[in-house]
C-alpha cells in the first residue's frame, strides 16, 4: 500500500485535522476534472498551510530561485501558459518530489543533493509538471469520491502519513475499504505511466539530457536492494516504479539520437551552497578544503564556491575573501557570486561597498529575485528607505505575489512614518504566508491609523471585505466536512 501516489492531494505538511479545511466542494463528480479554478484554490490553501506550519519549508531565495527557473524552463516547454505554476523547497534529506493541485510543485533538498546532473533533477521535475498539466490530482480526487466519502477521507489520511511515516500509512489504509483502494492504486499506476510520457517529452523538448530520466530512476530502483533495513526512497513510496516503466523510458531514449547537455553553472554552485550549510561550520569548511585539495569536483568554480561559503559561514572572513577573489578571477558572471560577496563585504563591515556590488548585480539579473530582496536590504541598512521603496514597487510590479517583498516594504513603510501602508504591506505578507486571521488583523489596524487617504482607505476596506469572505468560505466549507 505505500506505493500509492501522489502525496499530494495529500496536502503535503498538514496536519490531518486540516483536510476537512483545506477541501472545497468538488462540484460534480461526473465531471472528468475539477474546475481549473478550484484545483488552484485547492493548491492555494495547501501551499499557504505548508509555509505557515511545516518547519520543513525552507526560506531560501536562491534555492527556490534555481528551481523555479529550471521549473519554468520546463512549463514553458509544455506550452501551458494558462496554468500558472509554483515551485518550492523543503529541507528534508529524502529523496523527494511532488505536486499539488493548481501548480504547486514541491521539492525535497534531498533530491538535489542526490541527482548527479542538472538534468535528473528536471527528469523529477517534469514528471511532477506532467501530473499537473494532465490533472491527475483532480481526477484522483473525484475517482475516489465515486468510491464514498469515507473512504477518500480515510485514503487521504494514509497518503498525509506516508509523505513522513509509511507505517502510520499502513495502519491509517485497513481503515479504508479493500476495494476502493485497489480501485484507487491502478488509477495511480495509470497516472504515472501517463506522467512518465508527458514529462519524457518536456524533458526532451526543454532541451535537456533525456538519458537522465530512466538513469536516475533506475538508480532509485536499485537503491532499495540496497537499504531492505530502511526500506525504499520516499519518492518510490509515493511514485511506485516499475521494471516495465523504466524499460519503456529507455526505450524512448533508444528512439532519439543523443544530445549531450552540460550542467549550468548555476546547478554546481547551488549544490555546493547545500552542502556548505550542512553540517558544523567547521566540518563544512574541512569537507570544502578536501573537495579542492583532492580535485573531487565537477567543477572547480562551484567548489571555490562551495569554500568560500563555508568559510563565511565560519567567520573566517579574510579567508573567504581570497577564495572569492579566485573565484572572481575565473571571470564567471553569476548572482549566486555576488550575492555571497555582498554578504562577505556586509560581515566586514563594508555595506557601502555590499550595496555597490548588488546595485551592479540587479542590473546586470534583472529577474533574479534574491538579489532584488539582497539589494533592497542594503539600502535599508544604510537607511535609503525612499529609494528601497521605490525599487519595492517595481518589482511588485512583477511578482505581486511574492510574501518577501511585502515584508520588506513594511519595513520601509515603518521607518518612514507610514504606519498605515505599513500595515497594509503586512496584511498581505501574511496572507500569502497561509494566516488569514492576522491579514485582517493588520487591515484593522490599517483601518484605524490616520495617516491614509481616501483612496488609501477605500482599498484597506475593500480588501478587508475580500478576505473576511475568503475566511467565511472555509468555515462554512470545514462545517460541511465535518457534518459529512
Amino acid at each position: 500500500m505505500r506505493k500509492l501516489v501522489l502525496a499530494v492531494l495529500l496536502l503535503g505538511a498538514l496536519a490531518p485535522r486540516a483536510i476537512g479545511q483545506a477541501l472545497p466542494e468538488l462540484g460534480d463528480v461526473s465531471s472528468a476534472s475539477l474546475p481549473p479554478q478550484i484545483e488552484r484554490r485547492i493548491g492555494e490553501e495547501a501551499y499557504r498551510d505548508i509555509r505557515a506550519k511545516d518547519p520543513k519549508f525552507l526560506d531560501d531565495p536562491e534555492l527556490v530561485q534555481y528551481v523555479t527557473e529550471l521549473g519554468q524552463r520546463l512549463v514553458a516547454a509544455s506550452g501551458e501558459s494558462k496554468q500558472a505554476f509554483e515551485f518550492f523547497v523543503l529541507q528534508d534529506p529524502t529523496i523527494n518530489a511532488f505536486a499539488m493541485p493548481g501548480g504547486f510543485v514541491g521539492v525535497h533538498t534531498g533530491l538535489i543533493m542526490a541527482a548527479q546532473s542538472e538534468s535528473e533533477i528536471a527528469s523529477v521535475l517534469a514528471h511532477e509538471i506532467a501530473h499537473v498539466t494532465q490533472h491527475h490530482i483532480a481526477r484522483m480526487a473525484l475517482q475516489q469520491s465515486q468510491a464514498s466519502t469515507a473512504s477518500l477521507a480515510a485514503f487521504v489520511l494514509a497518503l498525509l502519513a506516508a509523505r513522513s511515516n509509511p507505517d502510520m500509512a499502513q495502519a491509517a489504509m485497513h481503515s479504508a475499504t479493500a476495494g476502493a483502494l485497489q480501485l484507487q492504486l491502478n488509477y495511480s499506476r495509470d497516472f504515472e505511466r501517463e506522467a512518465d510520457r508527458v514529462g519524457f517529452q518536456l524533458l526532451h523538448d526543454a532541451g535537456f539530457d533525456v538519458q537522465a530520466m530512466p538513469a536516475f530512476f533506475d538508480r532509485l530502483q536499485k537503491s532499495v536492494r540496497l537499504q531492505e533495513s530502511t526500506g525504499a526512497p520516499a519518492y518510490l513510496r509515493t511514485h511506485p516504479l516499475t521494471i516495465e516503466r523504466i524499460a519503456d523510458m529507455q526505450n524512448r531514449v533508444q528512439a532519439l539520437s543523443y544530445r549531450q547537455t552540460p550542467d549550468s553553472i548555476g546547478f554546481h554552485l547551488l549544490r555546493a551552497k547545500v552542502r556548505a550549510e550542512q553540517g558544523s561550520p567547521r566540518d563544512a569548511v574541512s569537507l570544502a578544503e578536501e573537495q579542492l585539495r583532492e580535485k573531487r569536483y565537477a567543477s572547480e568554480a562551484g567548489a571555490r564556491y562551495g569554500l568560500a561559503a563555508a568559510l563565511v559561514r565560519a567567520r573566517e572572513l579574510r579567508r573567504a575573501d581570497k577564495e572569492l577573489a579566485a573565484l572572481r578571477g575565473m571571470k564567471i558572471d553569476h548572482p549566486m557570486i555576488d550575492l555571497l560577496d555582498a554578504r562577505l563585504k556586509t560581515a566586514l563591515g563594508q555595506a557601502r561597498a555590499a550595496r555597490d556590488t548588488l546595485r551592479a548585480a540587479w542590473s546586470r539579473h534583472q529577474t533574479y529575485r534574491p538579489l532584488a530582496y539582497a539589494f533592497v536590504e542594503s539600502l535599508q541598512a544604510l537607511g535609503a528607505h525612499k529609494e528601497a521603496l521605490d525599487e519595492l514597487a517595481a518589482v511588485l510590479r512583477g511578482y505581486p505575489r511574492d510574501a518577501r517583498l511585502y515584508g520588506l516594504q513594511a519595513k520601509s513603510f515603518a521607518a518612514t512614518g507610514r504606519t498605515m501602508l505599513q500595515h497594509r504591506a503586512l496584511a498581505e505578507q501574511y496572507y500569502l504566508a497561509g494566516s488569514i486571521p492576522a491579514a485582517i488583523e493588520q487591515l484593522q489596524l490599517a483601518q484605524r491609523s490616520k495617516d491614509g487617504d481616501f483612496y488609501q482607505m477605500s482599498v484597506v476596506e475593500a480588501r478587508l471585505r475580500e478576505l473576511r469572505q475568503e475566511q467565511g468560505e472555509r468555515s462554512k466549507q470545514g462545517e460541511r466536512s465535518k457534518r459529512k
